[in-house]
């Protein structure tokens, strides 16, 4: 069972008190073990003397954009194809929404971020991709999410807290980014109105383009034995802004739906 850091603080504060305001107290600084997979004095902590290393890596420098792709003229875009409960939960949904003049009745505030997969598809706002040694941290301007990738050889959390963007590890094959998620939040759609189990996995194969250098692409594969009948397979692409930079958005600035005393989301 991994610590939770926030139940961990709170213990230091207590003892703190309990110990008596007389003299100052100073909280002994945490000493993580080495994460599975890493030895002492290795991995993502320990950068110094592996910068050179970086130079092997593609160049994914800039922000990069989302392309907007429309199906082919009488298609439309696959959907995850659900089973189960999952099914039955989003036909539901459907029947709501359309219930309700298409407005969706959202059980969390609109300055939630949307969590992955939908992280790596969001349009008009752009990406960030920052390498250093064992480690490549993806930065979306929307929420000002971030998204770490150990790539140091650690091995997932045995029991992670499920996030927005999940526990992530992955690797190098070539020029290639290979990245293996877990551990989401339950909340977080699949897709808009799709519900996951706790079993959803994504992979990630993220690599430039062969005919374009400022074209990159994300083939997304997300299982969930639970919730789909089979894995669902997307590719997303992505254009570079060389200088461009991203912005801050705080969201909770323009929140046109607070949240009352018992957590639950106001409609006016």
């Amino acid at each position: 069972m991994v610590l939770r850091r926030s139940w961990a603080m709170s213990l230091v504060a207590a003892l703190m008190v309990a110990a008596g305001p007389l003299v100052a107290q100073i909280a002994p600084t945490p000493a993580s073990p080495p994460p599975e997979g890493l030895t002492e004095g290795t991995g993502a902590p320990f950068p110094k003397g592996h910068q050179a290393a970086l130079d092997t890596l593609p160049d994914w420098g800039g922000i990069w954009f989302m392309e907007f792709r429309r199906p082919p003229p009488g298609t439309t875009a696959p959907l995850p194809k659900l089973k189960g409960k999952y099914k039955a939960a989003y036909e539901a949904w459907r029947k709501e929404v359309a219930a309700n003049d298409g407005v969706e009745k959202r059980a969390r505030s609109n300055c939630s971020p949307p969590g992955m997969p939908g992280f790596m598809a969001l349009g008009q706002y752009p990406y960030e991709f920052l390498f250093t040694p064992g480690r490549v941290t993806i930065n979306q301007e929307a929420w000002m999410q971030t998204r770490k990738i150990w790539t140091d050889g650690r091995k997932h959390l045995e029991d992670p807290d499920p996030g927005f963007a999940g526990d992530s590890v992955g690797h190098w094959e070539g020029e290639t980014l290979v990245a293996d998620s877990i551990g989401f939040k339950d909340e977080m759609p699949l897709q808009t109105g799709m519900t996951h189990s706790d079993k959803m996995r994504i992979i990630e194969r993220i690599r430039l383009s062969p005919d374009n250098p400022d074209l990159l692409l994300n083939e997304i594969t997300v299982e969930d034995p639970e919730a789909l009948e089979e894995p669902f397979v997307r590719t997303v692409s992505y254009r570079r802004d060389r200088y461009g930079m991203l912005l801050e958005f705080q969201c909770s600035e323009n929140d046109r739906n607070p949240v009352d005393a018992e957590g639950n989301t106001k409609f006016d």
